[in-house]
């Protein structure tokens, strides 16, 4: 297991792209200190327990270092990072596809996907260019869209992705970052919502810690 490539480099972009946005004040959640395990509890959020159960757990602090909070024995890893420090944490779990594909992306170079990979962020996120994989902000013409609870799919063949569209406002699956190597299957499972100037992030609610 890498300690910086974990998964996909995607979450990073949204790390720094939120600390680079002024989100709405309603959206904004002081973080407070937490135990390892209410930190693999949320980690675990993003997933489906079936698989989450037996996922690696890690956690990405502000630097991007790794540290694994628990091993795992089916081949997912489940990652948590802070956004910012008064930014509610984005958490995402993958399979090995989505692990070699952030190893791909950290270094600039094409994926070599030959199966099927599936990723979920059942939390949703705070945000990235639908057309720019290395956008860390938004910009008028980088189509910045906040993705509510999903799925991410890789395919083998890019061609298949020809099928779909790539706005992520017309109902249904969508493509982001078509056109270049790292394109992939978004799949909303509610309506993404629209943004506001593209810079204010998703109002959610993330599991917290009960006292």
């Amino acid at each position: 297991m890498t300690t910086r490539t974990l998964l996909t480099i995607r979450l990073v972009t949204l790390s720094v792209s939120v600390s680079a946005q002024q989100p709405a004040p309603h959206a904004m959640t002081a973080m407070k200190p937490m135990t390892d395990t209410a930190k693999m509890k949320l980690a675990m959020s993003a997933g489906p327990a079936d698989i989450t159960k037996n996922a690696a757990v890690v956690e990405m602090d502000d630097k991007g270092t790794m540290r694994q909070l628990r091993a795992g024995t089916n081949g997912w890893t489940c990652m948590l990072l802070p956004t910012s420090k008064d930014v509610v944490l984005d958490a995402m779990c993958g399979d090995k596809a989505w692990e070699a594909w952030g190893d791909a992306y950290m270094a600039k170079k094409a994926p070599m996907t030959g199966t099927v990979g599936v990723a979920y962020m059942l939390q949703g996120d705070h945000g990235a260019s639908n057309t720019d994989p290395y956008a860390m902000a938004p910009s008028g013409t980088n189509e910045w869209v906040v993705s509510p609870p999903h799925v991410m799919l890789l395919v083998p063949d890019m061609k298949t992705l020809d099928t779909l569209p790539t706005d992520p406002h017309a109902g249904g699956p969508w493509v982001m970052w078509k056109g270049s190597p790292y394109a992939h299957v978004m799949v909303p499972l509610s309506a993404v919502p629209m943004m506001t100037g593209g810079m204010k992030p998703m109002d959610k609610t993330m599991p917290m810690e009960k006292k």
